[in-house]
């Protein structure tokens, strides 16, 4: 008996290994190991069916109900709703039902519809036809039908079904091209190879008899990792491992380009796939405006809860002597005298009924659907689309559109956000002398053996491939008078810059760039069999590894170049012997076949490889401004908001961009902490600035300047509970006196530290981050709003953020107009809904004090019930969507507008506090008004009285009209839209009030409102109290607007003004759409 196969079922089972926890063993074409080897176990992996949609016609409605009663809102409706269905309450339940079912209805509607699309999007996905190879043939299935280990045969123009590890292609040296524009939204061809023992399967039959197993790290959506091993078992032979990362998977939704076909295992199938883990939401953002909106809403529940209670103890106070009790037809049993704790309890709810419509329910939906169809603006917006992209701006979420208008703080990168990304090679330092011709020429001339090795060095260590025109039907695109076209590709657009000419190598091995040594090597071997390392990165990465080389004047010239605002880039090389060269080898080979932790093995190797060093010399590069970058940047500053550059670029080449980019300008002081000495020297210097700052006084204009080592010190907490906090709220301070800050040489962690570090200050600031790469998505999803610039380094920042624009001076119009326009929008409609519902219910409130407190409603059933999502919806949705309080142009052409509008300022509790008590007011008015003008006075030729119900319709009637009449007083920017709806709203009030009350309902158990309102028209003093009230209630508010804009103007004020001035002189501007 073998018990090599028990030995390992225990060792996988039993040790507890955190090795076989974190793997999975894909068994190539379903095909058990040979004898000997590891035991077959068969493993189940989900299938290839891509599910996005939610929701299933079984479970849609309970699941949509339960997630819609998860709102509080929504659930305290449906407490009031229930109540009113088991007590005896003085509304209707279809008072507080009707509303709700229609809020839940249309949310609902909403939501599965969009689920429907996903359903139909899924159905296409699932039913791809996809080749798979089974016995030796191709045979065609559906993509859903499809399981980890299946052998799967992909054509050109064809897009992978699933994850997939490529075995072979049509290419004789076993590599495919690929584009993964729907991953990361990189067009470019990038290529991907197949491990050397299987590129020699070319055929099905081949394919077929391949006995191979593949170990990979579980799923994971990382799209830029993955860690396996394939075993290849031969006759006779021990099995062959080699190693599998990410330039071996082919992720699904990246398409097969210019290559005939490849064959490939599948690896991660449906729901495991990278591309729909990747899918799956983000962490939600909160906007400030929200966080108002739960804290009024908080304010006004207790608010109704004090209603109730003030209301059940006066009734009871009221009750309380004899001669107040019931009347003697109804008089309480002494049953009835003791319940008095049931029987209080069940007025305070009724009371609740009563006065529950103080919440506004539909202010939920009206806020989500101005939020989702103002989105649509944005992406609609000429003026942010780029004609040589051929893309506007992206909406990734529309739940902080009005915290555009919030931004105190703005990250931004530097490389590919403020600059082009887009280098021009300008000079190169070889051997200590500055050579400013291009490298094609240099290559030309005799060189030195240190130039000789230095332009060799540039030829070999880069990732740069030649890429021909696309073809067409085996017809080069490119080809013009019997020349093809071609053009360079690479993933760092430096390299793009320098390599010019090619000399053969045999390229051994590459040791790839990363973020943290910043700095990438390759391992050749010469036609003399001499073996090289050549090294190129950064200057703070190679100089510590340098051991002999012209240093000095190298470091010199590196430093000019920095202070020009060029990119710099330092080369070095190695000579190795064999015996160097093979302990590489087996280093590498090691690293590159662990399954855990291959990146810290990996990070070991070249640790160890790239050392000792002989420096060749520096290149220098220019990246040149975005355009209009600069003026974004002083227009930012104008509005009052705080730009930090968050840069992995050296101090000097990052400090002349932001002197070109207006971030500093020449009278800045600039503070420096970027010195390299001990913790205790640079806590020092921070305490030093400080000290600067207050000598001076305010009135300096003040710029920071610091590296991320430096800043590490700063926020590292010391072991002195002392002096803990007190670097980091002295780093603060300084900053909060300093207009600009560059924090250069930052890792990509580090800027999410930064924003978090803000973010977590005492103002609690909002923070804005924008950014064009992988190396910027920490800090795009830390910020309270994540902005992706499209640009040259992929689409992780564009798919990773909240909003998307082509270039950098897009910001300005985003913010400026967009932000501006959007929080205007909404805190008029956060604050008007909660001012319609105080006029609406305080009225009820009053009316309790004359009728014994016996939770009579003042309004009919059907006016309760119309009121929030009929007759007053409409207008204050229309107002939310195309209100322009100031023309675009004014605020593109005046950013210190956005002050107005700064740390919430249309929401703090005083302007809070003012809608309240201008509800409060208006409703007295309503009420009192019409009681003292209609007390103990006939109105009719015959003599009638006005009864109840007309007093409340009278009541009615003022406040529907005084309430949309505050807004169309409020609208600024009025289209035949405006007009429509808000007079179209209230001719629909009088109509339905004409209908309701001039017909005899047969589905009606009352008729209480017949006749009510004919009646009331009928009346000549009614006019006139309804226009009186209607004016006096609107008049506290004119007069403040007028004293305000008098007495008091703001800017906004005065940029209102400023385009009527111009009117009456003459000087009219065109309309802005």
């Amino acid at each position: 008996m073998d018990f090599s196969v028990l030995r390992n079922l225990i060792s996988r089972y039993c040790a507890g290994e955190e090795y076989w926890v974190d793997s999975r063993t894909v068994y190539i074409g379903h095909k058990e190991p040979p004898l000997g080897a590891d035991a077959y176990i068969p493993q189940r992996y989900p299938d290839n069916r891509i599910v996005s949609s939610k929701y299933t016609l079984w479970n849609f409605i309970p699941k949509n109900l339960f997630e819609q009663f998860r709102r509080i809102a929504n659930f305290y409706f449906l407490l009031i709703f229930l109540v009113q269905l088991i007590i005896d309450t003085p509304t209707s339940p279809v008072t507080s039902g009707l509303p709700l079912f229609f809020v839940i209805t249309v949310t609902a509607i909403k939501q599965g519809y969009e689920d429907w699309l996903r359903h139909k999007a899924d159905c296409s996905i699932n039913e791809c036809p996809v080749d798979v190879v089974k016995e030796g043939t191709v045979v065609r299935t559906q993509s859903h039908k499809l399981r980890v280990g299946d052998v799967v045969m992909a054509r050109e123009d064809e897009t992978f079904p699933c994850d997939l590890i490529l075995l072979s292609s049509s290419r004789d040296d076993g590599t495919c091209y690929v584009t993964t524009t729907s991953l990361d939204g990189e067009s470019s061809h990038k290529t991907y190879y197949a491990v050397p023992d299987t590129t020699a399967f070319k055929t099905e039959q081949e394919v077929d008899s391949l006995h191979a197993t593949i170990e990979c790290e579980q799923p994971q959506p990382d799209l830029y990792k993955f860690v396996g091993r394939i075993n290849i078992y031969k006759e006779s032979e021990d099995p062959i491992a080699r190693p599998l990362g990410a330039e071996n998977l082919l992720l699904r939704g990246a398409t097969l380009k210019n290559t005939e076909h490849i064959y490939a295992v599948a690896i991660y199938t449906g729901m495991d796939t990278k591309m729909t883990l990747n899918y799956q939401s983000k962490s939600q953002k909160r906007s400030a405006v929200e966080k108002s909106m739960n804290a009024f809403l908080i304010v006004y529940l207790c608010i109704l809860i004090s209603k109730a209670v003030i209301n059940t103890v006066l009734k009871y106070v009221w009750q309380w002597p004899a001669d107040h009790d019931q009347p003697w037809y109804n008089h309480r049993t002494e049953i009835d005298r003791e319940r008095h704790v049931i029987r209080a309890f069940t007025d305070f709810l009724a009371f609740m009924v009563l006065f529950n419509y103080i919440i506004p329910v539909s202010m939920y939906v009206t806020v989500e659907m101005q939020k989702f169809l103002g989105s649509y603006f944005i992406a609609w917006d000429k003026d942010m689309y780029d004609d040589e992209m051929g893309e506007g701006a992206q909406v990734n979420t529309s739940d902080l559109n009005e915290e555009l208008g919030q931004v105190e703080y703005v990250f931004t990168d530097k490389t590919g956000t403020l600059t082009e990304n887009n280098m021009e090679f300008i000079e190169c330092c070889v051997d200590g002398h500055s050579l400013s011709v291009s490298l094609s020429v240099c290559l030309c001339f005799c060189l030195s053996q240190q130039e000789d090795l230095f332009f060799r060095a540039l030829c070999v260590c880069h990732t740069v491939q030649v890429k021909e025109e696309e073809t067409v039907e085996s017809i080069k695109r490119g080809i013009h008078q019997g020349k093809a076209t071609s053009s360079y590709i690479s993933s760092s657009p430096d390299e793009v810059a320098l390599v010019e000419g090619m000399k053969r190598f045999e390229l051994l091995h590459v040791l790839n760039f990363d973020s943290v040594r910043r700095r990438m090597s390759v391992i050749v071997k010469s036609s003399a069999g001499e073996y090289l390392l050549f090294c190129k990165g950064a200057d703070s990465s190679i100089f510590p590894r340098v051991v002999s080389g012209k240093v000095g004047q190298v470091r010199a010239r590196v430093e000019q170049n920095a202070l020009e605002g060029l990119r710099t880039l330092c080369v070095a090389y190695r000579s190795l012997s064999l015996a160097e060269y093979e302990e590489a080898c087996h280093k590498l080979s090691d690293a590159k076949l662990a399954l855990q932790d291959r990146e810290q093995r990996l990070a070991q190797a070249y640790d160890l490889i790239e050392r000792d060093f002989t420096l060749l010399g520096a290149t220098a590069v220019e990246d040149r401004l975005q355009e209009k970058a600069a003026d974004t940047i002083e227009s930012l500053h104008k509005a009052g908001m705080k730009v930090w550059v968050l840069t992995g670029d050296k101090m000097e080449t990052a400090a002349a961009t932001c002197y070109a980019s207006k971030l500093f300008r020449r009278s800045t002081q600039i503070l420096e902490l970027t010195k390299k000495r001990t913790e205790e020297q640079s806590l020092h210097d921070v305490l030093e600035c400080k000290a600067v700052i207050k000598a001076k006084g305010d009135c300096q204009d003040y710029g920071l300047i610091i590296d991320g080592a430096t800043l590490s010190a700063v926020l590292k907490p010391s072991p002195e509970s002392s002096g803990s906090g007190n670097y980091r709220e002295i780093f603060l301070e300084i900053c909060r006196n300093c207009s600009a800050v560059l924090c250069c040489r930052m890792a990509p962690l580090q800027k999410a530290q930064i924003v978090k570090l803000i973010k977590a200050s005492k103002e609690h600031p909002i923070t804005l981050a924008i950014g064009d790469g992988a190396n910027d998505v920490s800090m795009i999803l830390e910020a309270h709003v994540g902005i992706g610039i499209m640009g040259k380094e992929g689409r992780q920042a564009a798919r990773n953020s909240d909003y998307a624009i082509p270039k950098f001076k897009h910001l300005k119009k985003m913010l400026l107009v967009h932000g501006h326009i959007y929080y205007i929008r909404i805190a008029e409609l956060v604050q008007y809904f909660f001012y319609k519902n105080v006029c609406f219910i305080f009225p009820q409130f009053l009316y309790q004090f004359f009728c014994g407190f016996s939770q009579q409603p003042l309004y009919d059933t059907a006016y309760l019930t119309l009121y929030n999502i009929s007759f007053t919806s409409l207008p204050i949705l229309l107002y939310s969507l195309i209100e322009k309080h100031v023309s675009i142009e004014t605020l593109k052409r005046d950013p210190t507008l956005y002050r107005d509008i700064a740390k919430n300022s249309l929401l703090r509790w005083p302007v809070f506090l003012y809608w309240t008590c201008l509800g409060l007011f208006d409703a007295c008015i309503f009420f009192f008004g019409a009681y003292f003008l209609f007390d103990n006075t006939t109105f009719t030729s015959n003599g009638q009285m006005f009864g109840n119900w007309t007093f409340g319709t009278l009541v009615f009637t003022v406040l529907v009209f005084t309430v949309t009449l505050k807004l169309a007083l409020d609208t600024h920017h009025w289209t035949w839209i405006n007009h429509f709806v808000i007079w179209g709203s209230l001719l629909f009030y009088v109509i339905f009030s004409l209908l309701w009350g001039g017909i005899i309902w047969p589905f009606l158990n009352y008729q209480r409102m017949y006749y009510v309102f004919m009646q009331m028209l009928s009346s000549g003093p009614a006019w006139l109290s309804i226009i009186l009230l209607i004016m006096v209630s609107l008049l506290p508010d004119v007069v403040k607007k007028v004293l305000c804009r008098t007495l008091w103007p703001t800017a906004t004020h005065l940029a209102q003004v400023g385009p009527q001035l111009d009117h009456s002189s003459g000087n009219t501007t065109a309309p802005v759409n």
